[in-house]
């Protein structure tokens, strides 16, 4: 029980000295961190605060480039003065104010070697030693560099670009951007000042079509301001591919000035071009201008094969071309697609000039011969004699009419409701039969004479007048006492 309690008391005894030291370290403020570049100045501040009963009886400044390995830079004594000790800041180190209170340091002619960490330390007493540490961070821009690296057209992956970031601090990165189906590498070279030097390579299987291709290297690192970029050309060697242009399978006998020209594809560009026959000499009404070979006449000596071949510092290539010649030009063609084309417009067109034209004959005719919509109130319906002829027809012997009374005021009104038929004024005309074809009225000849002999077609066959007083019984009054114009509807017939 006894061991822990002992644990006990000298972690708590040690948390005591550790918060001791850290409230003493409190009283020498310093900077944390600090950066600068070669070749310049850089302020390392440092001042002892709220001493009180504190005596400041010395401070020096030490440098500890790696962790244990210090050495006294600066010292100031209030009696003494100022001291610089070691030979590697001599002459480049020194108080900006020289007092106790404030021993600030100024360092001029940087180096990268003066990175490290400046430990400010203060002799006092009754406390002892209090110090306070600023680490110095050495920043170096880094020279950056890029150009594509020339190669030859083959089948192994080779180095067609290169990039670099020289002597920087931190360390830089590149990156690439193209659209070359290829791949990179990075390598990092420390320097003996403490920079770092970054180099990149692009690889790629070169061929001709990769020549002139775009690639770009891009730097960033700490001390820029923004990215840089190094836009490059590749570059990829090849020997030349010839064709020969201008021939047009129209080489006909006595025509003039027929020409021939000799490309190349080359990287570098072509040196020399040279025109020979297959035949040996060029026919004697052939000119040639470095890569244009010209057909003054053309007759059966040029009936031959030109060669063209094209050197540059990679090899030679060359091209072969047959001409024939013929007796009679060849005609031209006409292309067909313009002509069809056009007949094509030329029909659509003219349909739809022959459809308007019909459509306007046509109702111009409709017009003429009365078609189309009325424009005025039709006439009243004709009437009909249907009902006549039907009445007029022989009856069985068995079947006799026996009523002519009119319909009953009920039957009257039923039939007049629910007739479609229109009423028609029947008083203009009163020998006709009825209209719509009903049956027609019985007629008083004294009140209405017949005025020919056809007017006695329209009468009734003979009835039994007996039978009279049972129809009106159940009817109603006679038909003769009927208003025209209540309905069209005929007295019903009793069988």
């Amino acid at each position: 029980m006894s061991y822990f309690t002992m644990i006990n008391c000298c972690l708590i005894l040690g948390a005591c000295l550790l918060s001791s030291q850290v409230v003493w370290s409190q009283r020498v403020r310093v900077e944390y961190e600090v950066t600068a570049y070669p070749n310049g100045s850089v302020n390392l501040r440092c001042e002892f605060t709220n001493s009180g009963s504190t005596k400041l009886t010395q401070v020096s400044w030490m440098f500890e480039r790696n962790e244990g390995d210090r050495h006294n830079i600066a010292v100031f004594h209030p009696t003494y003065g100022a001291s610089f000790p070691n030979k590697d800041f001599e002459g480049r180190v020194k108080f900006t104010q020289g007092s106790l209170e404030n021993p600030s340091i100024r360092i001029d002619n940087l180096r990268m070697t003066d990175a490290g960490r400046y430990i400010c330390e203060y002799a006092t007493y009754p406390s002892g030693n209090e110090q306070g540490t600023t680490t110095l961070i050495m920043l170096a821009k880094p020279r950056n560099s890029a150009a594509p690296v020339p190669v030859q057209a083959g089948s192994s992956e080779v180095v067609v670009a290169r990039c670099m970031a020289a002597q920087g601090k931190p360390e830089a990165s590149i990156s690439w951007i193209t659209s070359l189906a290829g791949r990179y590498n990075h390598t990092s070279v420390p320097e003996s000042d403490g920079t770092v030097t970054v180099k990149s390579e692009y690889r790629i299987v070169p061929t001709p079509v990769e020549n002139g291709k775009d690639i770009t290297c891009v730097v960033d690192q700490r001390t820029q301001s923004a990215s840089q970029s190094f836009p490059m050309r590749l570059v990829v060697e090849y020997p030349p591919t010839v064709t020969i242009e201008g021939y047009d399978d129209n080489w006909y006998m006595g025509r003039k000035d027929a020409v021939l020209i000799c490309q190349a594809d080359a990287n570098p560009a072509p040196t020399d071009v040279t025109w020979t026959a297959i035949s040996g000499q060029l026919p004697a009404t052939v000119q040639v201008d470095q890569n244009r070979l010209l057909v003054r006449n053309v007759d059966e000596t040029v009936n031959t094969t030109f060669v063209c071949e094209v050197k540059n510092s990679l090899g030679s290539g060359r091209k072969e071309l047959a001409a024939t010649v013929i007796d009679q030009p060849v005609p031209k063609h006409v292309s067909a697609g313009p002509v069809i084309g056009g007949l094509i417009a030329a029909i659509i067109i003219l349909c739809l000039i022959g459809a308007g034209v019909a459509m306007f004959h046509k109702r111009r005719q409709s017009v003429e011969n009365g078609e189309g919509p009325p424009k005025h109130k039709p006439p009243p319906p004709m009437k009909s004699g249907s009902s006549t002829e039907m009445l007029n027809k022989p009856q069985d012997k068995a079947t006799t009419i026996t009523e002519t009374a009119p319909l009953s005021n009920y039957e009257a009104n039923y039939y007049e409701t629910n007739s479609a038929e229109p009423v028609t004024d029947l008083d203009d005309d009163n020998n006709g039969p009825p209209a719509n074809g009903g049956t027609p009225i019985v007629w008083d000849s004294s009140v209405h004479p017949p005025e020919n002999d056809m007017a006695t077609d329209e009468t009734l066959p003979p009835y039994e007048p007996a039978e009279q007083n049972d129809i009106e019984a159940s009817h109603g009054p006679s038909g003769a006492n009927m208003a025209r114009g209540e309905s069209f509807m005929s007295p019903p017939m009793l069988v």
